[in-house]
């Protein structure tokens, strides 16, 4: 597998290439989209990796901490949609497979019958639990290099960036 630091090479040199061909692309702002791609690819593998032993993939595991995270371990699957970015159609399997495991139950709202509430169970609170801590050494290891400061404010550029990409999502112009 090819490092990340030849990979950025790779694509910094690539950039440059199109960017002689096409003076007006925006260079940096190109370079900064293919950096969070590539990191955040890097990212999602090596959760991938922690996750898979326990028989779950990427999308299970956030659908189900994003349940493990709620007050009351509850949501719609319109909201888990929105939240884990995930289509209906897939939220469904999602779900079929967290409710096969009983690791949450899927049943009708309290008030409205066809709102279907999942809600994580013991046994899920019990694998969350389980599979959470195991990752903590490595996320920990993957910003040992940045000091307090320095998080604080890759926390901030990423917010005004999302903020940026939302702006763009309801047509205002950052």
């Amino acid at each position: 597998m090819t490092r990340l630091g030849e990979r950025i090479r790779s694509m910094d040199e690539g950039i440059g290439r199109v960017n002689q061909i096409i003076p007006e692309m925006p260079a940096t702002e190109t370079r900064l989209c293919r950096l969070l791609l590539i990191v955040g690819d890097r990212l999602q593998r090596d959760l991938e990796a922690i996750v898979t032993p326990y028989r779950i993939n990427h999308s299970e595991f956030t659908t189900l901490m994003i349940l493990y995270s709620r007050p009351d371990g509850s949501s719609t699957p319109g909201e888990l949609c929105e939240l884990a970015t995930q289509g209906a159609t897939n939220m469904t399997r999602i779900a079929n497979a967290l409710l096969k495991r009983g690791l949450i139950t899927r049943q009708s709202g309290a008030t409205d019958r066809r709102q279907v509430i999942i809600r994580i169970t013991a046994a899920g609170r019990r694998f969350a639990q389980k599979v959470l801590p195991p990752m903590f050494p490595r996320i920990a290891e993957a910003f040992s290099g940045f000091n307090v400061g320095e998080r604080n404010e890759l926390r901030r550029l990423l917010g005004k960036l999302a903020a940026n990409l939302d702006d763009l999502d309801s047509g205002v112009t950052p």
